[in-house]
């Protein structure tokens, strides 16, 4: 019997023991967080669509030109 007394008292310490750890990095994880500014993406303004680098009205025209007989 003394056998199954120690086995309970060491799966009770093991679980003692993986709280404590837990416990701990909870408190590093917050303290972390608070004392180092966490790096964040530089967000632009976006106000529409981006400009084209070519003149649509060619393509246009030339389109108009194959759709007409």
């Amino acid at each position: 019997m003394s056998t199954t007394t120690f086995q309970k008292r060491q799966k009770e310490m093991k679980r003692l023991e993986k709280q404590k750890m837990k416990a701990e990095r909870r408190a590093n994880k917050k303290t972390k967080g608070e004392g180092e500014p966490q790096e964040e993406e530089e967000l632009t303004v976006m106000t529409g669509p981006k400009p084209l680098d070519f003149d649509i009205s060619q393509f246009d025209k030339q389109f108009d030109a194959e759709i007409e007989p």
